[in-house]
């Protein structure tokens, strides 16, 4: 049994690093507020250069290329995008875990993503096809992962297990916030799609400059780098699930993710077919959905923190993580019996709720199941796959439910039964409380 085997293992003589003992060593000491704020921004920065063009600037720019095929080209872009993230966030995760650089292991692809992410975005202001524009969201998404998965693994090389979830609850509330930026810039731009990708590509470049001067990320010495094999190097992304408890943190994390994105995929058209927002209201679905993502992101921000500083008081997680998912699933319920605007508000404060709380507390259960010290990067890599792949998943089961098997009260109890599923497969781990 070798030193990456062990999470938290005592270092090996020689290995130590001139910050907090050694890259693989478990850490004790808190992080500071500076600290947490740079990862915070971090993650506000990536968010903002995501979803600003996936909620709105990727629509108008299919749109300026080819009106009457829009929806056919935001599909090939946005799909060749979500395919690249799923394999760059455990690849470079990966290649983090094994980086030498005198700056740390993270710090490296923190920077050079953000380089690649904002360089990329620049490109998409001036994409003269649409082959370019799906070549650059690739690498725009290429970029973006990388950073985050860097980000990501720096929560468990820092901070130590009993205020982690307090810190992972901080990072849900920046990735909430920059969803919220991303929006906004959006909006401000007022269809200049080009000037919105710029604005993008700088909110990301602005996020990790902080994080890059107060990182503390410490080396890993080249001893402690393994030999590279790459059938070993290939095996190693599956190997993880070969720990049960790990298994069972991905394969319910997997769960309610398709949950949340079954209730959040076709909002737009329940407001209008099953609501009748529009003829009851007055109000346009598409400010309807506005007003509900608005009301599930400030309780997704509010419930984050909250939940993730009682998690590290009570040093509990299972219990706020199965609680948090039964959560999520009564908001699916909410809105499968009470197809209302009230019933949309309430259903949406409710998911958010919920799914703010499981956020952060599930995070630090994750970091809690890691196999190995020297492979966070990629382990938490896989974790992230189970974020991505809910994206494909959920439309596929979504569908028939909302056209063939009862509608919307169908598709909703179908998500709070998948929710709760994950809720209870929970239990199943057994290395945390």
């Amino acid at each position: 049994m070798s030193l990456s085997d062990i999470p938290g293992a005592v270092p090996e003589p020689g290995l130590v690093g001139p910050r907090q003992g050694t890259a693989l060593a478990e850490p004790t000491d808190r992080v500071r507020p500076l600290w947490t704020t740079g990862v915070v921004l971090v993650n506000l920065g990536i968010n903002a250069a995501f979803f600003g063009p996936i909620q709105v600037l990727l629509s108008q720019q299919a749109e300026h290329f080819d009106p009457g095929q829009k929806e056919a080209i935001l599909a090939l872009v946005t799909g060749a995008g979500a395919a690249v993230s799923m394999v760059a966030n455990p690849l470079f995760g990966a290649f983090s875990d094994r980086t030498t650089s005198r700056f740390g292991r993270r710090v490296p692809w923190v920077l050079a993503g953000a380089i690649l992410g904002a360089a990329a975005l620049i490109g998409l202001a001036g994409a003269p096809n649409v082959a370019v524009m799906t070549l650059l969201w690739c690498l725009v998404q290429a970029g973006c992962n990388g950073a985050y998965a860097a980000i990501t693994a720096a929560v468990p090389d820092r901070v130590p297990v009993p205020q982690r979830a307090t810190v992972g609850g901080l990072a849900a509330m920046g990735q909430t916030v920059g969803i919220l930026l991303g929006a906004v810039i959006a909006a401000v731009v007022s269809g200049n799609f080009a000037l919105g990708y710029v604005a993008c590509a700088a909110a990301l470049v602005a996020g990790v400059v902080m994080y890059l001067f107060k990182s503390d990320d410490a080396p890993l010495p080249a001893a402690a780098r393994p030999a590279l094999n790459w059938a070993d190097f290939m095996f190693s992304f599956i190997r993880p699930l070969r720990h049960p408890d790990f298994a069972w943190a991905w394969i319910t994390r997997l769960l309610v993710n398709i949950g949340n994105h079954m209730v959040t995929l076709y909002l737009l058209f329940f407001l209008a077919d099953a609501v009748h927002l529009k003829e009851t209201t007055g109000m346009e679905p598409a400010v309807g959905v506005l007003v509900l993502t608005g009301l599930y992101c400030v309780f997704v921000i509010i419930t984050s923190v909250i939940g993730g500083r009682l998690s590290d008081r009570m040093g509990k997680r299972k219990p706020l993580v199965i609680a948090s998912s039964a959560i999520i699933a009564a908001a699916s319920l909410i809105l499968a019996f009470a197809p209302t605007w009230i019933g949309g508000i309430v259903g949406a404060s409710v998911l958010g709720i919920g799914f703010g709380a499981y956020l952060a507390v599930d995070f630090a259960l994750i970091t809690q199941v890691l196999p190995s010290a020297g492979d966070r990067g990629k382990d938490l890599g896989v974790i992230n796959i189970a974020n991505s792949l809910p994206q494909v998943i959920a439309p596929v089961l979504a569908w028939p439910f909302v056209t063939l098997w009862g509608g919307y009260v169908s598709l909703y109890v179908a998500a709070a039964v998948i929710g709760l599923l994950g809720a209870v497969f929970v239990v199943k781990i057994k290395g945390v409380d």
